[in-house]
Parts: C-alpha cells; structure tokens; sequence
C-alpha cells in the first residue's frame, strides 16, 4: 500500500463536487479530519453537506480566507485553478498541496490505464475498461469521466484495474502518480482560458509520463515530440495511420505486435472505423495489449463498442435530414473532426463560451463540408466575423433559434450538426443539458 498524504492529520480539500466528496470520505476513512471549501453558497450546497456531515467532514461555504491553524495538506478537486487565491495561501503557509486524483491513486491497490489528451478521451476510456471486463479483467472508469479515483479506492477494491481519464487541470497537481499503462491520445488547443499558453497545456500532458519506470508503457501520437517526458527504461510506443508506427490503424484495422507476436484487429462496421477514430482504435490496441488481452479480445471490445452521448450521436431523422448531437465538442479541433467524419453536406450549430482565440482552425473544412454556420451564445459575433468569409452564417443566439432556422432550411441528405466548439456555461449548467436541449428539439421537429 503506498503512504496516503495526509493520513491521520487534519486537511482541507478544495471543492465540494463529486471530486472534493469523495477525498473527503476517503481522508476521514484514513483518520484525517478534513475541512471542505468552497465558494458556493450554503444552499446549492445542501446535498454535499448532508454527505459530509454523514462522514464526519466539517464543510465551509461562500469562499472567504483559508481556517486559521496548521494544516498537513490540501487537496485539490479539478476545478480549482492552480493561480487560485486558495492555493496561494497554502503555498505561502507551507502547506502542501494534492489533486484528488495523486489521493486516489496513493490509495489504489490494483493497477492503473490512464489516458489523457484534448479529444477522445472518455470514449476510448470506456473502451478499455469494457473491453477489459469483457476479458475478465476486472475494470472500471475513474476519473474525468467515471468515477472519482478516489471514489474508486473505497468502493471498489477489488478490481484489476481503474482505467482513468486524467484532464489537464488533475495534472496540474500530481507528483507521484504512476500509470501502469499511460496514453495520450493528441494534443491541441484547449482550455486556454485556464492555461497560459498552449506550451503550458502540452506539457501538463505530457506530465502523464514523469513518474512511469521501466516496466510501463507509454503510447504517444506518431510525430509528437515528447520532450524528454517519458523516463529511460519505460517501453515507449508510437501509434498513428503512417507506415513504422508501432501501432496503426489502416484499410479497416488496427495492425501492431506484442512480445514478437504480430497482431490485426479487424475494425470494419465498429465506431472507430475512420480516419479519425482510428487513431484512437490504434491507442486503444495498444493499451490494451499492453495490459495483457490477446487480438480476439480486442476486436470483440471494438465491435461491442457502444458510444457515449452527445459524440457525434444521431438523434432524429426527418425527410431525408439527419439531426447529430455532438455537444461534447467544446473545442474548434473537435468540430473539425465532427466536419470530416460527417457524410454529406452540413448545417453546423456552434458558439458558447470560446476556451481559445485562434479561430481559423475549423475554416477549411467549413468551406468544403458546410452549407451554413447558426451561431449562438457570447461568442456569436465574434464567431461569425471570423467564418463569415468561408461559409454563411447566421446570428441566432440561442439553441432553440438556431436548431428552428436550420430544420427550415435544410434539405434531404443533409446533416444538421450540434458541434459547438465551445463550453456551454453561458447558457446551459452543462454540454450534457445543451446536448438533452438539442435532442428534444430535433426530436419534437421529427414528430410534427
């Protein structure tokens, strides 16, 4: 069992979301007395507070300086900046500071897949862990997506494996974390209204790495230069669709080899076969000949594979118009590949809150692929300044505008395609109510 930070000593845990509830029961299950923080008010808060109180947590509310007092530890929940007024009185008193996600694993006893990267991430999550247990290899996701590692830790034990999504903003606050199996899937711009620059975003990615040795496995994108981020010693592999690739997806499979052994994982008729999500199938494969199933278990776990909601999911269909929600991609990066893995032509809604600035990325394939842009949310404007001279576009502020304009304007064969490229906080609680919101709407234009 590695050393829990924290164990027996008093600690504050930053947070009071899924994340920050689960350090909480996990440190007071170790003898800690741990102290919530978070600037909510008391109401929204009444669900968390009746957890903790349940454990025996002390929960603080409405912001405010830190408790006086020594403490032995912070812990950081995901969405807690790192330049947080918080954690830099911590610093500035010495108290040490941990994600939830370094709590959980210090506290994990089986072994650890962890994936990260800016697109993908909790499908090929989902892969894993289902394709693991269908091996009987016991799995579970944990994390960004699933539950929390520390959750995991309390409840589940007994499992082979946690099969981890790691965001960027968990690895702003790991040291000792340690994946068995690391991946990162790609790296491109994201969440750089939280990070300083996208230098600083890809190297907390690459971050994954630093504690792996000899014995581990890393799987990094074809061409990506990883800096000198994956330790001597640590079998590091390279996945892609170009020829010398360790693994590589190409002409419907995923080809590659594990202890001499070549393997070919047939892909036709799954969810991955394509260009772009055959470069996860490709990370995939080789994760997971890494954590030791054989190629028939494998392609059993591709063609069983079920897609998680709001990812390029189709939910109605009227005269000939195919209605997508795709609301989980809060990224530019992300709508063009919603563009080329779309067949035929495309009514695109996007806008929300912008996590970026440089907005050219989508505008080649808008030019070849869509009809017409609909743009909402407080990006609107600024969105539509920057496309207009490659695709048109219409203002149509809210969701409900513009899923009315595109169902009036489309026409057989067409797509109309929820990919937002944007968060959704300006206007919905999450990309999962603005994908719901959507689904009803496509819904309610099919049945008139």
């Amino acid at each position: 069992m590695r050393e829990i930070p924290g164990s027996g000593g008093r600690v504050l845990v930053f947070g009071a979301g899924a994340s920050g509830l689960a350090a909480a029961a996990l440190l007071r299950r170790r003898g800690a007395a741990a102290c919530v923080l978070d600037e909510a008010p008391a109401g929204p808060l009444a669900r968390a507070a009746a957890q903790l109180a349940a454990c025996g947590a002390e929960l603080r509310t409405g912001g405010g300086p830190l408790p006086g007092g020594a403490f032995d530890l912070g812990v950081v929940s995901p969405g807690i900046p790192a330049a947080h007024a918080w954690l830099a009185a911590c610093r500035e008193r010495g108290i040490p500071l941990a994600g939830e996600l370094e709590l959980g694993f210090a506290a994990w006893p089986g072994r650890v897949l962890a994936v990260t990267g800016s697109k993908g991430k909790s499908s090929l999550v989902k892969f894993c862990a289902d394709a693991l247990c269908a091996a009987g290899a016991p799995a579970a996701p944990a994390g960004n997506y699933g539950t929390p590692l520390c959750r995991l830790a309390l409840d589940r034990p007994d499992l082979a494996w946690a099969v981890v999504e790691a965001s960027s903003f968990q690895l702003e606050h790991v040291e000792a974390f340690r994946p068995d199996v690391a991946v990162l899937l790609n790296v491109q711009a994201d969440h750089l209204d939280r990070h300083a620059s996208p230098a600083e975003y890809r190297a907390l990615k690459l971050r994954l790495f630093r504690r792996q040795h000899a014995g581990d496995t890393a799987l990094l994108p074809h061409g990506l230069d990883a800096d000198g981020a994956v330790p001597a010693g640590v079998e590091c592999l390279r996945f892609g669709d170009a020829a010398g690739c360790d693994w590589r997806y190409a002409s419907h499979a995923v080809s590659g080899a594990r202890g001499g052994r070549p393997w070919r994982v047939p892909l036709a008729g799954s969810w991955f076969d394509n260009p772009v999500l055959g470069l996860a199938a490709a990370a995939g494969a080789g994760a997971l000949a890494a954590c030791g199933l054989d190629p028939a278990a494998v392609a059993a776990g591709f063609a069983a594979f079920e897609p998680l909601p709001h990812r390029l999911q189709l939910v109605a269909e009227r005269g000939g118009v195919r209605y997508v929600d795709d609301s989980k991609a809060t990224s530019l990066a992300a709508v063009a590949a919603a563009l080329a893995m779309t067949d035929g032509p495309v009514r695109l809604i996007a806008g929300g809150r912008l996590k970026e600035h440089d907005l050219d990325g989508p505008k080649e394939l808008l030019t070849r692929r869509a009809r017409k842009v609909y743009v909402i949310g407080e990006c609107a404007r600024r969105m539509s300044a920057a496309w207009s001279d490659a695709v048109p576009c219409e203002e149509c502020g809210t969701l409900d505008a513009a899923v009315a304009a595109a169902a009036r304007e489309a026409r057989a064969g067409e797509t109309v395609l929820l990919s937002p490229g944007c968060a959704s906080f300006d206007q919905f609680i999450s990309y999962r109510e603005r994908g719901e919101r959507f689904t009803r709407l496509a819904r309610s234009i099919a049945a008139s």
